[in-house]
């Protein structure tokens, strides 16, 4: 089978799905936004740290932040609470509340807080008897805490689930989102049931997910390192045959929040990660500090061509095609398509220390991409444009080390250059022959 036919078929199969998708008319894209987990986890300390203390302060300045500093036109529209907002007891109604220390003005305040300013809000819980961090869950209160969430303005519901039962999550998840459907009002549904049944070391009912979620993690919550970021796309390279089918628009897979702006990640792994969530049709959920994030973090963040990219209509997750001694190569149709032939957004990822970037060379039609008019190619990062390239002409890139290089393949009707067309390289690059992943005959993306 040729590699354009191959490719084909795969996009086929993962535009089919297969599957009764939930069609709340919801997270059509994926979501974009802020959470406060991984940036400020359950600080609750209020009198000795004020300025990062889980508080309504703190959610306010960060929608402050979205509207004044151009993440909400972009569409970062969502700002989301995680654990640690709760009061240690319900009220004497049975209702959750908010502690009342860090929360004084109440939630829906702060719920109203978000609507004023464009914004959406979101609230987390937990299917258990308890939150992770200990605090009041769900469990015995479904359709009490669904009509609370719906009379607070609720926009987005992350459900976990610590203590519970992953066994009882197959029943638990969808009854918890039939009572969030009968308020009535508009919430979208993000879940952590596959995430424990896997850990549990069960089969995951995806048809059952996505007919009840619009988004859903399935691995290891996110930490502020390289490593943690690496060990994400490992899991969903390595597993993509089974989950990329379930994405599309209105549900999605969730590897969690952008870490970009912290302090585990150079520069370099920013960009890896935001072009890799990108390539997933991630949620972009933010999670830093946006009062102090530096200039050249923000504008990763900012990248309205990435952004593009990751919002593309489709909703088509990318997979990885090409992995070898450290440099992979990952792709993701996207609009627009031309006399049946998709646009590519294609990343060269970089997993090499060497130390010096590593020249990748491909043609297009090793990759796949084999329309007749060749493909308009644009780097979204350095906004280098290569023109048109034809599928047999060789395209060259250097992709630093932990980096990655990302690029739009959009589909013309235009005759392309009859020569290669490359990036300014660097002359000492190693040379190895991989193997095209799509006919196994010998091709070399470093020489």
């Amino acid at each position: 089978m040729t590699a354009a036919r191959l490719l084909a078929l795969t996009v086929a199969l993962v535009c089919s799905g297969g599957v009764q998708a939930l069609e709340n008319g919801l997270a059509r894209t994926p979501p974009m936004g802020w959470l406060a987990w991984e940036r400020f986890r359950c600080n609750t300390d209020c009198v000795n740290d004020p300025h990062n203390c889980i508080s309504e302060t703190l959610f306010m300045q960060m929608a402050d932040i979205l509207v004044s500093q151009g993440y909400r036109e972009l569409g970062y529209n969502l700002v989301s609470l995680d654990d640690c907002w709760l009061a240690r007891d319900r009220d004497s109604r049975g209702r959750l509340q908010a502690d009342a220390h860090r929360f004084p003005s109440g939630i829906p305040a702060l719920s109203d807080y978000m609507h004023k300013r464009g914004l959406k809000f979101g609230i987390y819980e937990d299917y258990g008897n308890f939150t992770c961090a200990g605090y009041p869950g769900i469990l015995g209160h479904l359709q009490k805490d669904a009509e609370t969430f719906a009379e607070w303005g609720v926009d987005y519901v992350k459900l976990d689930g610590c203590y519970s039962h992953p066994t009882d999550m197959d029943r638990g998840y969808p009854e918890f989102g039939y009572f969030l459907n009968k308020t009535g009002r508009p919430m979208v549904y993000s879940c952590s049931w596959p995430f424990y049944q896997i850990y549990s070391r069960m089969k995951p009912n995806y048809s059952a997910i996505i007919n009840t979620c619009n988004l859903w993690r399935n691995f290891d919550d996110i930490q502020d390192s390289w490593e943690s970021v690496q060990r994400i796309i490992d899991y969903y390279g390595d597993n993509q045959d089974e989950i990329v089918p379930n994405a599309g628009p209105g549900h999605w897979n969730d590897p969690d929040m952008l870490i970009i702006g912290n302090f585990g990640l150079s520069y370099e792994q920013s960009k890896s990660q935001m072009a890799m969530w990108a390539i997933f049709a991630a949620p972009l959920l933010m999670s830093v500090d946006l009062r102090t994030i530096r200039p050249e973090y923000k504008a990763i963040l900012q990248n309205q061509a990435v952004i593009a990219v990751n919002q593309d209509p489709l909703g088509i997750q990318g997979k990885r095609i090409y992995k070898d001694k450290g440099i992979e190569i990952w792709a993701r149709p996207i609009s627009p398509i031309s006399q049946g032939h998709y646009s590519y957004a294609i990343a060269f990822l970089n997993r090499r220390t060497d130390g010096t970037p590593s020249e990748v060379s491909v043609t297009l039609r090793e990759l796949g991409l084999a329309f007749p008019g060749g493909y308009a190619i644009t780097d979204l990062f350095d906004g280098v444009q290569y023109g048109t390239v034809l599928p047999d002409k060789r395209f060259k890139v250097d992709v630093n080390p932990s980096g990655v290089v990302l690029v739009r393949c959009e589909v013309v009707k235009t005759t392309g250059f009859g020569s290669d067309v490359r990036a300014p390289v660097n002359p000492a690059q190693p040379q190895s022959a991989f193997r095209n992943p799509f006919n196994n005959q010998l091709f070399n993306p470093f020489g």
